[in-house]
């Protein structure tokens, strides 16, 4: 996939996934009276080159489409064949600006590359009060003995990366190590956490696909066994929709607790892949395997009511006291005694433990094979011709 620097120098992008849409509303905030000056422009395109993070390709092919407005005018060129679906993504991304005029497109240009230049900068520097490391990806807080690890890339609704993964796995070894009786997972923003963030698969390594599969299982195994391992009672705050490894981790959970608009969703059949997180085996525990089989296997989604239902959720709150009820909670637990809940957590996990971990191999045996099937090649591949479609 295209870095942003290369995007810098060519304005192009490969694949169209629907990522930074609350970035690209910024560009319905204002229009320009009088276009940005060619000194703003030039200045903007240095700035996107400089840019840290990959803003996602839905706003690589808004920053494409607007600088070929900006320089060369309204689409002027054939349509490509509907088989070349990164070209005919970039070409609907620049035909659907119409006739805006280069001057109105030079300011959206830069406004939008403003605009990214100012989501990166608290990204890295906020830090919340109590914090004893920083991370790229997490936001990880300790306060009134609870940790705290909120996962924040809000703007791709908390999808997780391969540098997510590794940052959740060494915020939770650290979690298990601290002064904290318990341990809290959020989201920030309106997800939860919206799975993999399909991307993983696009950057292939020097080995191919072969190696990626096998690294990204070996990725899995050892987030999936963090969370089997884990010594304190570790509690899911479910503040949006979930979706898939945000979903199956979370019968590895002690407690859940959801707002009433959280929905849980694992479509694993319509990638091509199939159950990770211990889910093939403590989700039939949980809910019965009737339940367990609409959603693991026939993609069923459920409302946080249904969820809480099956036994998947612990509580379900109103969306307008969800935050402080279960803050509220949480630090009533907080104060009990640390060892007491611990040695107790521990006690409970220790009698299925090793079957835990034995699932977990097996299900990253399985899913590494789906990873090189055609079957799943394509379904990604359709996944991302069908987010092409701007």
């Amino acid at each position: 996939m295209m870095s942003v620097r290369s995007l810098a120098r060519t304005h192009t992008t490969h694949n169209t996934q629907h990522t930074g849409i609350a970035v690209c509303a910024q560009l319905h905030r204002s229009a320009a009276v009088m276009g940005a000056s060619v000194e703003e422009f030039n200045a903007a395109k240095e700035k996107l080159g400089a840019l840290k993070k990959d803003p996602g390709n839905e706003v690589k092919l808004k920053v494409y489409a607007l600088f070929k407005q900006a320089t060369q005018g309204p689409c002027n060129t054939p349509k490509p064949s509907m088989l070349d679906f990164v070209n005919k993504a970039k070409w609907d991304a620049w035909k659907s600006l119409g006739s805006v005029s280069q001057e109105e497109a030079r300011q959206q240009y830069v406004d939008l590359i403003s605009s990214l230049v100012g989501t990166e900068a608290p990204a890295v520097a906020a830090q919340p009060t109590g914090s004893t490391k920083g991370f790229q990806t997490l936001l990880v807080s300790t306060e009134d003995n609870i940790t705290t690890i909120r996962l924040n890339r809000p703007e791709k609704k908390n999808a997780i990366t391969v540098e997510m993964y590794n940052e959740l796995i060494e915020a939770l070894d650290l979690a298990g190590k601290d002064s904290s009786v318990i341990t809290v997972i959020t989201g920030s923003g309106d997800y939860y956490c919206s799975g993999n963030d399909l991307n993983n698969f696009t950057k292939i390594p020097e080995g191919g696909v072969e190696k990626m599969a096998k690294d990204a299982g070996e990725l899995l195994k050892r987030y999936v066994k963090v969370y089997i391992d884990f010594p304190k009672p570790l509690i899911g705050v479910i503040n949006g929709p979930a979706v898939g490894v945000s979903v199956t981790l979370l019968g590895l959970f002690d407690v859940v607790y959801a707002t009433e608009k959280a929905t849980f969703h694992t479509p694993f059949s319509q990638l091509g892949q199939s159950p990770e997180g211990c889910s093939s085996y403590l989700f039939p525990k949980i809910m019965g395997a009737a339940k367990a089989s609409e959603m693991l296997l026939f993609n069923k989604k459920l409302t946080a009511a249904q969820a809480c239902e099956v036994g998947l959720v612990t509580e379900v709150f109103p969306e307008s006291s969800f935050q402080s009820e279960v803050w509220t909670r949480l630090k009533a637990y907080a104060k009990l005694p640390k060892n007491s809940l611990a040695l107790s957590k521990q006690l409970i996990r220790a009698v299925e433990k090793e079957k835990l971990h034995a699932v977990n191999d097996a299900e990253v045996e399985r899913l590494v094979e789906r990873w090189l099937s055609d079957e799943c090649m394509q379904a990604i591949m359709s996944f991302f011709q069908a987010k092409s479609k701007l």
